[in-house]
């Protein structure tokens, strides 16, 4: 089984509003995926469609699979660097203000389906 990588780095959202949708898309093959996150009105969904598409072109190009048979096995968010920023209060005092980024990735994995062979006929020898 061949898994595939690839990483969203710097994402400009929470990590708690991506983790919102991550968890609905583990487990579930490609296609399903990108058909789930394109008819979510959240604003993480588009950049995680772009980010599953890549994973889908870095499995074509560098390991030759079908897209077809992909399935997201594993995705998670870190925390991505924080900007800090400040704004002004009163009596000359300033309060933090956080800007969160997020650190997305993803894990696909080819589950091709297996071919059996075929079952070999046990040949019968008759007793005189």
């Amino acid at each position: 089984m061949t898994l595939v990588k690839a990483q969203l780095n710097g994402l400009r959202m929470s990590p708690r509003k991506v983790r919102l949708l991550v968890g609905l898309i583990k487990r579930r093959t490609v296609t399903v995926a990108i058909d789930q996150l394109q008819h979510m009105t959240k604003r993480a969904s588009g950049p995680l469609v772009k980010l599953i598409e890549s994973a889908v072109a870095n499995a074509k190009n560098n390991f030759k699979l079908d897209a077809d048979h992909l399935f997201v096995k594993d995705m998670w968010v870190d925390e991505g660097v924080k900007l800090r920023r400040f704004r002004p209060k009163g009596f000359g005092r300033a309060a933090p203000i956080e800007k969160k980024t997020s650190r997305v990735n993803v894990v696909l994995e080819d589950r091709a389906p297996k071919v059996t062979a075929p079952a070999k006929l046990e040949t019968v020898t008759k007793q005189p």
